[in-house]
């Protein structure tokens, strides 16, 4: 059926379409049903998009309304005639089913799958059954390898060159922990190529994207990150900005929504992003614990799954297994958190402890894997960087690239102050707990939004102590993050 092209400021995320409903019905589909769009000219384009459907005049019987994604995707123009058909139910729905009755998949079979990803021929819904398998039935060592191969035929790369060319990553469920703009500044100072790309927060409290967008910029043409790789050696910004691994940024979107996060879509998605970077070397983080997302039996499970896919990929991999069972730093949201970062990049400064020695031991790491100093002697290489403060120059030297000033941190509107109510030691902090609070309070779009720990586990606190401050942008926020802190609470004093 040829209809005109209607168009509209509307952006969805993926390609939408809006019919009149008795061009729908006569076309056979249904909300969220789908339907294939193509081109009319010699160099035909051909999409699937999901449909929504209006009653009324808003949406002529001959025309479809468009959203910014298909526009720009088909090199659409204002009135041209496009032909539009009904989608038949995707094949690889078949092998979704297939991993939710608990068995393996082929390489062929998940390379549809993404395949289908990438192209919008699968829903949401129907995504997000995949999503549900894989955390269901998880996948097998070689299914993985060809998940992430799937992920990068189906993508861009943009190999990064140099002979030091590094990354690392940390597995999340830890409250703070913002070691990488440190490990970053140092590494970039040494001379090595650090091509940084980050997520925002799916289920915490903010992601290194959502920190450090509160200063600078965190989307860019590559055109630009390699200008700014080549006058810093290294950037720090949204991986989902490049379209590098867009089966990723897709499925990401849905696990946000259903709040699970599939051991093996991690696995792809951290490795995936860093082979399509380049990365020669990487490091990853695996914080464990009772208060982490993963125990010790499961991170070491981890460990030996992300080096066999770097065996697999050739890519030297050193995964670290550290202490999760409790917020590293003082500040958990997106400024909190940058706050703690300078204060330790700063030598005028006195930041964290705790931040500070689990950045300068990744650092270390990252120095000895690439062979820039002797075994046991990374620290002390690390130390010497970030102490002369080269690394906080090189930091300043990375925001103003990225547009960005530290002049933008600020703490929020409201505040409040949680007192202790008895003398005591700190005997745990719940991770999970903190991040509600701080979701709550606002993060992570809240940008000065979070909390900030006065002490941690092992802490001795007196009676009328500040034990947290809580930071909000509203008042209604602060209201409704001050019950929930009453309800679970979050630190136990004994």
């Amino acid at each position: 059926m040829e209809l005109r092209v209607k168009f509209s400021q509307w952006t969805a995320g993926i390609p939408v379409v809006m019919l009149n409903k008795e061009t729908a019905n006569r076309l056979g589909v249904h909300v969220q049903g789908k339907v294939s769009i193509k081109t009319l000219n010699n160099h035909s384009r051909e999409l699937v998009s999901i449909v929504d459907i209006i009653e009324g005049s808003s949406v002529r019987k001959d025309e479809i309304l468009v959203s910014s994604e298909i526009i720009e995707s088909l090199k659409l123009t204002k009135n041209q005639k496009i032909d539009v058909n009904f989608a038949p139910s995707s094949e690889s729905l078949e092998y979704i089913k297939k991993k939710l009755n608990g068995k393996r998949l082929s390489q062929k079979e998940i390379d549809e799958i993404i395949k289908e990803v990438v192209e919008n021929s699968l829903s949401d819904p129907e995504a997000a059954l995949f999503i549900s398998a894989m955390y269901k039935h998880g996948m097998t060592s070689q299914e993985e390898v060809w998940l992430i191969k799937s992920m990068l035929n189906h993508g861009k790369t943009m190999p990064v060159k140099g002979k030091y060319v590094v990354d690392k990553h940390s597995v999340g469920g830890v409250p703070g922990n913002r070691t990488t703009p440190i490990v970053v500044s140092i590494c970039a100072s040494a001379g090595l190529t650090f091509p940084k790309t980050s997520s925002r927060a799916i289920t915490s409290a903010a992601g290194t994207a959502d920190v450090m967008e509160a200063v600078c910029r965190v989307e860019f043409p590559k055109r630009e990150l390699l200008r700014i790789l080549k006058k810093t050696n290294a950037f720090l910004v949204w991986g989902g900005s490049l379209d590098i691994v867009p089966a990723d940024s897709r499925l990401i979107n849905i696990e946000k929504i259903l709040k699970i996060d599939p051991e093996s879509q991690l696995l792809a998605s951290i490795m995936a992003k860093k082979f399509a970077m380049g990365s020669k070397y990487i490091l990853i983080d695996i914080p464990f614990g009772k208060e982490a997302k993963v125990s010790r039996k499961n991170a070491i499970k981890l460990k030996r799954k992300f080096e066999y896919i770097g065996k697999k990929f050739r890519k030297k991999v050193r995964c670290v297994l550290t202490d999760g069972n409790q917020p590293i730093g003082n500040g958990i949201g997106p400024m909190l958190e940058l706050m703690d970062v300078v204060k330790i990049l700063d030598p005028q400064q006195i930041g964290p402890k705790d931040l500070e020695t689990k950045s300068l031991f990744i650092a270390g790491e990252i120095f000895e894997m690439v062979g820039k100093c002797k075994k046991g002697k990374g620290v002390e290489m690390a130390k010497k960087i970030l102490y002369s403060g080269e690394a906080f120059e090189k930091f300043k030297q990375i925001i103003k690239e990225q547009d960005g000033s530290l002049k933008r941190l600020r703490f929020a509107k409201f505040s409040k102050n949680v007192y202790a109510k008895k003398n005591g030691k700190i005997t745990q902090i719940n991770n999970k707990d903190l991040v509600s609070i701080a979701r709550t309070l606002g993060c992570p779009m809240d940008k000065p939004a979070g909390i900030y720990l006065h002490f941690h586990v092992m802490d001795i606190v007196k009676k009328g102590e500040k034990v947290v401050t809580l930071y909000s942008e509203t008042r209604t926020r602060m209201e409704e993050a001050e019950e929930l802190y009453k309800k679970v609470i979050p630190i136990n004093i004994r």
